[in-house]
């Protein structure tokens, strides 16, 4: 065995006339547990609130977008659809309208977007058609009341008063025409057949959805599209797909765009965010650390003999510093597996019993979600055995610079 090492944990070992020493040693090696698990488990939360969040995203938004260059959208687009259903890695397609209105309700007035779908296809490229009550095949272009069919978010649904059979008004300038007092917006009816809880307040609170041909009639756009909506076998791979899909719809009047361009903003603030809270939380563990720079200034005091001892009998200075470097590294390392291993069996506990409630109307979701990553493990590990080290340094430095028959005098 290591000589240093064997002396370290000799020195980590309980006596009599040491129990302040020993008290002093454990709590250093309680405050780097708990550090390390309050690290780890704060860590795996955030990570499931990303995930949760990217998965809610892009369940909603298709993961690639091709857009007109203009506001005229895209003409013809089934031909586009039938070279990007051929594209490697491509599991969806669908065309859409995407149009700016107003909707009406019995006085009341809210600003939307109206999102012209075929609802089979759409399936295909988001999670939408999943969460429609009552669940619907296809948004009908009429109903039995002979109106064109609507969903609407269930936020937007709520505010304004609206059950499945309530007719709706919807307003728009597009083709609008003019008059001497300017332009007249154009109105048209629609009945609510469905309503849908995508669990983003955004889309909730905004968004409708009506057929493809309802929405070009009523929006005059013809025969086009204003885009075409593609999903993929991996969401991440979004940004390197964008321009093979774009090459392959061999169009030059298109643009294409995905979800991680889209919500870039977002993402970035989150990994930001679990930046600053690792670094918050790293300081439970400096914490941790000067406790152990004064105990092992109370070693070397007690010790002080010892150390004298073993440099009249050969040992050098930095044999001196490693033994004082090896038993903070004990202590520290002590800690970190003890928080590790608290950190993973309490990740384990909040991921199989969900004891943590949530308000489902303020988080979007009831459990909290957690997600570990081996890559925090290492990190978390890492950093507090450095921050370890680092306070270990100067005492042991210390130590090793002690005048040996002034040691053993001082002791005599």
């Amino acid at each position: 065995m290591n000589v240093s090492l064997w002396i370290a944990a000799r020195y980590l070992r309980t006596r009599r006339h040491s129990g302040f020493i020993t008290l002093l040693t454990g709590i250093s090696i309680g405050g780097v547990a708990l550090g390390v698990t309050a690290l780890l488990t704060v860590l795996a939360v955030m990570n499931g609130f990303e995930n949760e969040i990217q998965s809610r995203i892009a369940g909603t938004d298709a993961h690639v977008v091709l857009l007109g260059a203009d506001a005229a959208g895209i003409s013809n687009p089934e031909p586009v659809v039938e070279r990007l259903r051929r594209e490697p890695g491509v599991v969806g397609v669908a065309p859409f309208t995407y149009v700016k209105a107003m909707v009406f309700r019995e006085g009341l007035t809210e600003g939307m977007v109206v999102k012209g779908v075929d609802l089979g296809r759409e399936r295909e490229v988001t999670t939408i058609g999943r969460h429609i009550q009552p669940p619907l095949d296809s948004i009908p272009e009429r109903t039995a009341s002979g109106l064109p069919g609507i969903v609407l978010g269930s936020e937007l649904a709520a505010r304004l008063g609206a059950r499945v059979g309530s007719p709706v008004v919807l307003a728009t300038l597009s083709g609008a025409p003019q008059s001497a007092l300017g332009f007249a917006p154009r109105l048209r009816q629609f009945e609510l057949v469905g309503v849908f809880t995508s669990g983003l307040y955004t889309y909730d609170s905004s968004f409708g959805f009506i057929a493809i041909p309802s929405a070009q009639e009523f929006f005059q756009l013809g025969s086009g599209v204003t885009g075409i909506e593609v999903r993929l076998a991996d969401m991440f791979d979004a940004p390197r797909a964008s321009g093979a899909l774009l090459r392959a719809a061999d169009r030059r009047d298109l643009r294409v765009n995905n979800w991680i361009e889209l919500n870039r903003n977002l993402f970035t603030w989150m990994k930001l965010e679990k930046t600053v809270m690792f670094l918050i939380l790293a300081l439970i563990v400096l914490v941790a650390a000067f406790n152990i720079v004064s105990t092992l200034f109370m070693v070397v005091l007690e010790k002080r003999r010892d150390i004298g001892v073993l440099k009249s009998m050969g040992a050098d200075g930095p044999m001196v510093l490693r033994i004082f470097l090896v038993e903070g590294l004990l202590i520290g390392g002590i800690g970190t597996l003890l928080g590790a291993a608290f950190g993973g069996i309490l990740i384990g506990l909040l991921q199989r019993y969900p004891f943590v409630r949530l308000p489902g109307d303020v988080y979007f979701i009831e459990r909290l979600p957690v997600r570990p990553e081996a890559g925090d493990f290492a990190a978390v590990i890492a950093a507090a055995l450095a921050l370890c080290a680092v306070a270990a340094l100067y005492p042991a430095w210390r130590a090793s610079r002690l005048d040996p028959v002034d040691a053993i005098r001082r002791q005599s």
